[in-house]
């Protein structure tokens, strides 16, 4: 076996056991504290304290997108919010194995182990084009042990869209404009922060692109990127006569983006640097909510650094999707958003010192495991 293939599969192997032993981890958390608000649905019909660890909050919701589709409520909260690559591929490969809603979960969570291994070896490859071998095997150690990176081991869609937006990327940085292009259109249809990653994959395109063909295919494949998103818009409208209703439902849940992304970073430091301990004690969500936005914070922190490092295509990539969050004047989802932001973590591993390095892996274990302990017992983190 060659050198590059050894690495590829030793990337491999660490992520699928990443996965196994967070699994044991959710499962020994559920079986030693007890869950902080009764579940809200299980994978079998009786509660199961291993299954279960990976369905929790929007689970449910790819699940019954899954098995009965998409279902507008005119004027009030709806599962169109969610947009449908990880649902349909939840369908597909569930009805492979029976109709039950049991094999639809286990389907999802396969689908997002595999898109999850896989993610790693892109990612790896994506790194490989700015990076030596090992800084590109630190980014992968870095972005699996990141605090909120459970999600990738759960029934969400975070991992198949961190999949296809490393391959748009890699694959756009290599000049292959129409399987980049293709790529992106299954990301911007998996999340809707997809679309916030087609100025940058554009920035790519202006200023890797040579001649008029060139220029043209990889203007191509910006469009094709684009068509994952607008796709979704059209079926919105033909179902609810609004393209963006999908949107609105959204503001029924209490996200409103567009407003001014520093109002609630301003406000939590605030009451961090006024009366920590008061805020902290008193104030239910204060410590996820504490946990979310230091967390914004400090993406928001390393976006400069990124974008001198790398270029504007990454930096335009964190700060697009950084954006999207803060400006809606809630941190609510703010550690998924970032989970995905893999620029961040090609930088971290740039870091040369090792004390510096070290310091950050212990960090992010620490709180990878707390932050994976409260998804499990049902806590606020969504």
């Amino acid at each position: 076996m060659s050198p590059s293939r050894q690495i590829v599969l030793r990337v491999a192997v660490f992520a699928l056991g990443f996965r196994i032993v967070s699994a044991i981890l959710a499962l020994l958390v559920n079986l030693v504290f007890p869950l902080d608000r009764p579940l809200q649905f299980t994978v079998f019909a009786d509660a199961s304290p291993f299954w279960d660890t990976f369905a929790r909050y929007d689970s449910g919701y790819f699940q019954g997108i899954a098995w009965d589709g998409y279902s507008p409520a005119a004027g009030g909260r709806s599962n169109i919010a969610y947009f449908p690559v990880y649902p349909m591929l939840i369908r597909f490969v569930g009805r492979l194995f029976g109709r039950h809603h049991a094999t639809y979960y286990i389907a999802a969570i396969a689908i997002a182990w595999v898109s999850f291994v896989l993610a790693m070896v892109v990612l790896y490859y994506l790194a490989r084009l700015d990076l030596p071998r090992r800084r590109a095997e630190r980014a992968v150690l870095m972005i699996a042990i990141f605090p909120f990176a459970f999600f990738f081991g759960v029934a969400y869609s975070e991992s198949t869209f961190l999949l296809f937006a490393l391959l748009a990327f890699y694959l756009f940085r290599i000049k292959r404009w129409v399987l980049g292009g293709l790529c992106g259109a299954v990301a911007t249809a998996t999340r809707v922060p997809g679309i916030m990653m087609l100025p940058a994959l554009a920035w790519v395109a202006w200023r890797s692109s040579t001649d008029a063909r060139d220029r043209a295919l990889a203007a191509f494949g910006v469009a094709l990127a684009a068509s994952g998103f607008a796709a979704y818009c059209t079926y919105i409208y033909v179902l609810t006569g609004h393209p963006f209703e999908w949107a609105a439902t959204l503001q029924r849940w209490g996200y409103y983006p567009g407003g001014a992304p520093w109002l609630a970073p301003v406000r939590l430091v605030g009451n961090l640097v006024t009366h920590p301990y008061l805020y902290l004690t008193t104030e239910r969500m204060a410590p996820y909510d504490t946990l979310y936005g230091v967390t914004g914070l400090l993406f928001a922190a390393a976006t400069p650094f990124v974008w001198r490092r790398f270029g504007a295509h990454y930096g335009l990539f964190m700060l697009m999707n950084l954006w999207l969050p803060l400006s809606s004047g809630v941190f609510e989802g703010m550690g998924r958003y970032c989970s995905v932001l893999f620029p961040c973590f090609i930088w971290l591993a740039t870091i040369r010192s090792r004390w510096i390095y070290t310091a950050i892996v212990v960090v992010f274990a620490m709180f990878y495991t707390l932050g994976l302990a409260l998804f499990t017992t049902v806590h606020p983190l969504f």
